[in-house]
């Protein structure tokens, strides 16, 4: 969604780069083109003014003139205000003290909120809680048939004794889902309610009134990213109307313009808190404003990635495949090893998205969009039509297992090929890793082995003293050389002189010291 406005804003700052010094009409080049790419970001107007007003009086103060790279401290100045209008800080739910926490879901019709019910309860669940999703959207049809097949796939319970379809009444159901959460022993209570095509009178008083039958803890407005500025106005209308404490974002993988996503937090003065990203009920995080100004900017989502690698990877499991690929030359990691591996990379998500939290990766937009997802399937399937002991040892695998292992997967029999020969290749570069080697062909880089420390030493051959290619010069140093000769064939020990070493010879006092 934030590709166009990334890609003005690098272009923007490379031409910021390798400058010394900031003149006045570098810092308001840079301003205006900062301002083009909000406002064709769909960005609101006055965020827009805000935003270049603070930038623009902070990048002609002292912490840019007096920094050492003019170019970063604007680009970090720039990072820290799109910090701050995507809210500040993370904001988080806030529990009942005494359960069940009750969450109301508020917003127009198609912003998702039944799927994003969800996906809220799946989250909730694996954070140690016991949620209950409650049917109220009665009107829209299959609305309620909805939420019990997404209440399903998520895991978690739900609670719909109205049909729905127009048959009724919200406010009751709202009201007796409390008592119902108390008895079963859910300590989360998240209210689903119905939706319009536009802001009307009918809408608001129904939100109202189930906002006073339930006094939710938190009101959550969801809104869908990709409709820009009505976003702004609709969210402003419920603030009035209803009242909400935090916004949900839907639809943030959309191709659409995401400005609303930068204006919504603030001109409503209210926090966005969650993020859905997908269709997957695991395309769903709490919202960081610092990671999403990290991505805008093109430098990735570390912190997002290793989260996201620790829900998927158990520390058994990464210490078990580490102590394998330490062993002699990582010969005990199978093919079964890797195909486990795989499996576990593609729990984490996309592998596009995946690499796209990886930072500088934003310069490689179009190879990181043009990879396959299906290769990873692919590559499980040739591992799948192996025997055990082919995958146990691959070095087995000759000309006709190939051809059965091709036959058996779908696939040419260069591609079996292919993937053992990578695996080889794969498996000796993780065990050098393991082993505190660092890559084949690689520098060493400090903490990550290798380098001079791990190769042999060659010691260079001395090379015999060059003779000049002048004939007079180089006879005078064939005389040279035979009288020291000479004079080394007369003189003992050192080469010292003829007679140096009568018994009256003493060395130097400075040398008897060094010698003891």
């Amino acid at each position: 969604m934030f590709d166009t406005l990334s890609d003005r804003l690098a272009n923007t700052f490379k031409t910021l780069r390798g400058k010394g010094r900031l003149s006045e009409a570098d810092i308001d080049g840079a301003a205006r083109e900062i301002r083009i790419a909000l406002l064709e970001a769909d960005v609101a107007l006055p965020v827009v003014r805000a935003f270049i007003a603070n930038v623009k009086e902070r990048a002609r103060g002292a912490e840019v003139s007096k920094a050492l790279n003019p170019s970063q401290q604007v680009i970090k100045i720039v990072n820290e205000e799109l910090v701050g209008i995507l809210g500040g800080e993370t904001r988080r739910l806030r529990f009942a003290k005494q359960p069940p926490t009750v969450i109301m879901l508020a917003g127009l019709q198609g912003a998702g909120k039944t799927t994003l019910a969800g996906k809220l309860g799946r989250w909730l669940k694996s954070q140690g809680h016991s949620p209950l999703l409650v049917a109220c959207d009665l009107q829209r049809p299959n609305a309620v048939n909805q939420l019990s097949v997404v209440a399903e796939r998520a895991g978690v319970a739900v609670y719909a004794p109205q049909p729905g379809n127009g048959v009724g009444d919200p406010v009751q159901v709202a009201k007796d889902s409390i008592e119902y959460a108390k008895t079963k022993v859910h300590d989360v209570v998240v209210v689903d309610t119905a939706g319009r095509l536009g802001i009307d009178q009918e809408l608001m008083r129904q939100a109202a009134d189930i906002r006073d039958a339930v006094s939710p803890d938190e009101i959550l407005f969801v809104v869908d990213a990709m409709i820009g500025q009505d976003a702004v106005n609709t969210a402003e209308a419920f603030r009035d109307g209803v009242g909400f404490d935090g916004v949900v974002l839907s639809k943030l993988d959309g191709d659409a313009r995401g400005g609303a996503a930068l204006s919504i937090a603030h001109v409503t003065g209210r926090q966005i808190m969650f993020a859905s990203n997908g269709e997957k009920l695991d395309d769903f995080d709490a919202f960081h404003p610092d990671r999403m100004a990290s991505r805008i900017l093109g430098m990735g989502d570390v912190l997002s990635l290793i989260e996201k690698a620790e829900q998927t990877f158990s520390q058994e499991e990464a210490a078990k495949m580490a102590s394998k690929l330490a062993s002699s030359k990582g010969k005990d990691f199978t093919l079964d090893d890797f195909l486990a591996q795989m499996e576990q990379v593609r729990k984490m998500g996309s592998i596009s998205k995946l690499l796209g939290m990886l930072p500088g990766m934003a310069q490689m937009k179009d190879q990181i969009n043009s990879i396959d997802e299906r290769d990873v399937d692919r590559t499980a399937a040739i591992i799948k039509s192996m025997t055990p002991a082919e995958r146990h040892e691959p070095t087995i695998i000759n000309g006709s297992r190939r051809a059965r292992i091709a036959k058996g997967s779908g696939v040419e029999v260069s591609a079996v090929k292919s993937l053992v020969e990578r695996f080889f290749e794969a498996r000796k570069m993780m065990s050098r890793m393991a082993q505190g080697g660092g890559m084949p062909g690689m520098p060493g880089i400090p903490g990550m082995g290798g380098g001079p420390g791990r190769q042999k030493k060659q010691v260079k051959q001395a090379k015999g003293k060059r003779k000049s290619g002048n004939p007079m010069k180089r006879k005078a140093e064939e005389q040279a050389a035979a009288v020291r000769r000479e004079q080394a064939a007369a003189g003992g020990a050192f080469g010292l002189p003829a007679g140096a070493q009568d018994k009256d010879f003493e060395l130097p006092d400075e040398f008897k010291k060094f010698m003891g």
